[in-house]
């Protein structure tokens, strides 16, 4: 399993093939990820620790375990961890890419470009 650590937490790949990658992602309490979106993929997020504060294209929600989020491709979407404890969600990629060159960051906390 490939894990991959970031300032706002990491991610574990658990699967991929030709036109998929499974993710597990891990947020730290106060930790959030860049205010993003990919040319090349949409995505499927289903809560399964913790609570996720999650913005699409500037509307804010917070999602409890077991509700799942839809982010189509282009479409603005971040995710936040509010609370004290892990935020835990499973990531479905689906499309034609998936490197991490397909994020297009819009704002960061941790100045990435």
């Amino acid at each position: 399993m490939d894990e991959s650590k970031r300032p706002w937490g990491q991610y574990f790949i658990l699967d991929e093939g030709e036109n998929f990658k499974v993710k597990r992602i891990e947020v730290k309490p106060g930790g959030r990820l860049s205010y993003q979106y990919h040319h090349k993929r949409s995505e499927v997020w289903t809560v399964v620790c913790g609570v996720a504060r999650i913005t699409l294209d500037d509307a804010t929600k917070d999602y409890s375990i077991g509700e799942v989020v839809e982010i189509p491709q282009g479409v603005k979407h971040r995710v936040e961890n509010a609370e004290r404890e892990l935020l835990t969600f499973i990531e479905v990629q689906y499309g034609t890419y998936f490197g991490e060159d397909d994020i297009v960051r819009i704002e960061d906390d941790y100045q990435r470009s």
